[in-house]
């Protein structure tokens, strides 16, 4: 699962997925949080475009209305077949959800005590998960756009930190995005997988980064905490 992430600058996306004639202008944001407006890139008209929607889905069905259930991940085994996703995923509208790096929490032993860290990949600085978006017309006609990124088992590390639910963001490899985003639906599946241990690398942050209000660098910063991760430091 993903409930926090870090998003670069706009200039920064622009190079890294060499987007031209981009109107957007943002700063990085250190603690992205559910509904908050995400930049993504996606396919439209044959060309790459960079926009920022809503993070957490509204189907296209919903009238504008966010559901009560939460859609901000969606799985990867259900994403052809759940009534949110499917839509998306048969109209290929697939996108990349950029990101910098990410939260988990990892359950103590007490099993109350939750200590974040902060997981990012030693070889691609910028990077996207795979995700899907959609457009839902409210009652007043306005058309909100919105996306998701898909989960999926988590490799070794993700498993140890993020140790109740076991899952990890999709994270594509440089060389999948184009795959994922103008791809059969095959060649897009293929992309999902999970990432390499080797290349992530984990250390426990300020728990700071709870409050969805503390938006700056300090934020993932390594802090000490008791018995972190074996490879919090990139080794396995």
């Amino acid at each position: 699962m993903c409930g926090r992430y870090v998003s670069p600058e706009e200039a920064a996306i622009e190079r890294e997925f060499t987007l031209v004639h981009t109107e957007w202008q943002f700063p990085a944001n250190f603690n992205v949080a559910p509904t908050q407006d995400v930049p993504i890139v996606r396919m439209r008209q044959g060309l790459r475009q960079g926009v920022r929607l809503r993070w957490g889905m509204i189907p296209y069905f919903a009238q504008g209305v966010a559901p009560k259930y939460s859609t901000i991940n969606g799985r990867m085994e259900t994403a052809q077949t759940a009534a949110s996703y499917r839509g998306p995923w048969n109209r290929a509208q697939r996108c990349l959800v950029v990101a910098r790096g990410f939260y988990e929490w990892q359950t103590q032993a007490d099993g109350k005590t939750r200590v974040p860290y902060y997981i990012h990949l030693n070889d691609q600085d910028i990077f996207a998960f795979a995700g899907l978006w959609d457009a839902s017309r409210n009652e007043r006609g306005e058309t909100i756009e919105s996306c998701t990124h898909l989960t999926l088992p988590a490799n070794r590390l993700l498993a140890e930190i993020h140790n109740t639910q076991h899952r990890m963001p999709a994270i594509l490899a440089r060389e999948d995005r184009e795959a994922w985003l103008e791809g059969s639906p095959d060649e897009a599946w293929s992309a999902l997988k999970p990432y390499p241990n080797e290349h992530m690398v984990a250390w426990p942050v300020s728990t700071r980064v709870n409050k969805p209000a503390n938006d700056d660098a300090a934020l993932i910063e390594p802090v000490n905490f008791a018995d972190p991760p074996s490879n919090r430091a990139g080794t396995v």
